[in-house]
């Protein structure tokens, strides 16, 4: 007699199958809808308007689709979604993860949707539709691209790190950063600025970087993102003995990450 799944794993098989269709909707429509002179007019108020407008319908199409699936869910997105829901899941949404390599025309841009239950992330799908990938976890179950596993790189010392970062918007913020990379960038093999979060942890995962940190994430950001480095083997966390947050987010190979965030907080990464 076949053994009837557990309601928890129904459960996750649903908000996965849920996440995955909410990309692939939204991934087609940004893809198919961005018109293609925008990256001339990237200097052009009107370029910025087209791009939130981009990220506002986006984002409305997801949590449209969630909310007939999981009327009940809670969710929270970077346009503004706030439902605080009767179930005791939440939808962590990002719409354009790297809205700038979207405006440029860059290929780095993915949709980011992760589904937690009591503050504990279950299911993440990042989404990359000029990559041709979609990355994907659940708690408990390893991590995939497209339909193969990931796994991190190999161990690696800090001195032959592939690291990656990333920069905010504001002036005062975004010189704090690049100090810290100046410094830190003759003690590693090199440094990699890719424009998205979500995607940098993906490349975690997928063996492409050794590590990632940046400060000044929001939640959306990274609620996908690291369940699948975690379920790729990676090490995730914030300060010394303190989870990831917007202060500081930190992503590495188990033997890399301690050398690294150490370093990062003596480097004073965590502060403007």
């Amino acid at each position: 007699m076949t053994e009837q799944p557990r309601s928890s794993d129904r459960l996750r098989n649903e908000l996965l199958e849920t996440a995955l269709e909410a990309a692939a909707r939204a991934g087609s429509f940004l893809r198919d809808a961005r018109p293609e002179d925008l990256g001339v007019a990237a200097t052009k108020s009107s370029a910025i308007d087209v791009v939130t407008e981009m990220d506002i319908a986006a984002e409305k199409l997801i949590t449209g689709l969630i909310s007939d699936r999981r009327p009940d869910d809670g969710l929270l997105g970077e346009e503004g979604a706030s439902v605080e829901g009767s179930s005791g899941v939440e939808w962590v949404i990002d719409p354009i993860d790297g809205t700038v390599n979207y405006l440029y025309g860059l290929p780095s841009w993915a949709i980011s949707i992760a589904a937690r239950q009591d503050g504990e992330t279950l299911v993440g799908v990042v989404h990359a539709p000029m990559r041709g990938e979609i990355f994907r976890a659940v708690l408990g179950e390893g991590a995939f691209v497209n339909d193969r596993p990931a796994r991190v790189r190999p161990a690696s010392e800090l001195g032959l790190a592939l690291v990656s970062t990333g920069f905010g918007y504001l002036a005062e913020r975004k010189a704090q950063q690049a100090e810290v990379a100046r410094r830190l960038i003759p003690e590693v093999r090199d440094i990699r600025r890719g424009g998205s979060a979500a995607i940098d942890l993906c490349d975690v995962a997928a063996g492409r970087l050794d590590a990632y940190y940046e400060r000044g994430l929001n939640p959306w950001d990274y609620a996908a993102g690291d369940l699948i480095a975690r379920e790729a083997g990676a090490v995730t966390g914030g300060r010394p003995g303190e989870p990831l947050s917007p202060a500081l987010t930190v992503a590495a190979t188990p033997g890399l990450f301690a050398q690294l965030q150490a370093r990062l907080d003596e480097l004073g990464a965590w502060h403007d």
